[in-house]
């Protein structure tokens, strides 16, 4: 078991976090009542890869973000509005509903030479292969992690 408002590691019995203190519920993990806050990434809690079904071939100029790893394995998001954002809000385009991922987590943007990916601020990093990044170009095949899923970034052949 593992807390949902840290990371860290519960012994069986625990009643509360030993690191950060959060309430843990009789039948498992520290809970996070207000569900405000990003939990820590443990990387032990990551899913095993997915191996993802044949993707379609795209027209020039767009792309898509398709799920290998994580709770929504096999999703995918056409990335076909000029600013895309990424994130546990809702209303975010892709909708990935997770602690380790923050509200409002990242964007893809679309633009003239291709497409841009930006960390907004996030608790755990927006990461592409394995850097941590601020704004980074993707090219086809990337993958970037946000939180614990993976994502497989395909464009469209010019």
């Amino acid at each position: 078991m593992f807390c949902t408002q840290c990371g860290s590691p519960l012994p069986e019995a625990a009643n509360f976090c030993p690191t950060c203190g959060a309430a843990a519920d009789a039948d498992g993990p520290a809970a996070n009542p207000s569900g405000s806050a990003t939990g820590a990434l443990d990387q032990a809690l990551l899913d095993e890869l997915e191996e993802v079904d044949e993707l379609p071939t795209l027209p020039p100029g767009t792309a898509l973000l398709a799920v290998v790893r994580g709770p929504n394995a096999g999703s995918r998001y056409l990335l076909d509005r000029d600013r895309t954002e990424i994130g546990r809000h809702p209303d975010s385009h892709v909708y990935l509903d997770d602690v380790t991922v923050s509200r409002h987590h990242a964007r893809v943007d679309r633009e003239e030479e291709g497409f841009t990916l930006y960390d907004l601020g996030s608790l755990n990093g927006t990461y592409l292969g394995a850097e941590r990044v601020e704004r980074r170009e993707l090219r086809p095949a990337d993958e970037v992690q946000v939180g614990r899923f993976k994502l497989l970034f395909v464009r469209g052949s010019a």
